[in-house]
């Protein structure tokens, strides 16, 4: 019994840093992939005529028109990172911007390799609160608290 419980004693301080640690994790996360995204969109809105041009000739969108879906795409890419950033409405932002960042590489056939692994790392870090939620420095969070007591 001693083999046992002496791991599981002195794990203990451990773990319950990680737990008091794994919001700042969740946050981080939210704020890096947001930071990604909310990049990208400023990039759009700030040489606009070359979005749409990229969007008529490179990108290919399908069942959009190219200046739709430039305003959809960029206004996509400028509201949704917030709502990640700040956690509100984190788990359909998070879809959201998974299911774009999908349509992102699909729709842009000259994506190299790296790109594209850039676009599965954004992806598989959106997983993180797609799955657990937005995390506990969220106004998801704090606006549950504070309505649900």
């Amino acid at each position: 019994m001693n083999l046992i419980a002496t791991p599981v004693r002195l794990a203990q301080p451990v773990v319950k840093l990680l737990n008091f640690l794994s919001p700042l994790l969740d946050l981080g996360i939210r704020l890096y992939v947001a930071n990604i995204f909310f990049k990208s969109g400023l990039t759009k809105v700030q040489t606009w005529d070359t979005t749409v041009m990229l969007f008529t000739h490179e990108y290919q969108v399908p069942l959009l028109s190219p200046p739709l879906a430039a305003f959809l795409g960029t206004g996509a890419e400028l509201i949704l990172p917030v709502l990640l950033a700040v956690g509100l409405a984190g788990r359909f932002s998070a879809l959201a911007l998974f299911v774009f960042n999908i349509i992102a590489v699909i729709s842009y056939p000259d994506l190299n390799e790296i790109g594209v692994k850039d676009h599965v790392y954004w992806g598989i870090l959106l997983l993180v609160p797609l799955f657990h939620g937005p995390g506990k420095l969220s106004l998801d969070c704090w606006l549950t608290r504070r309505f649900q007591s």
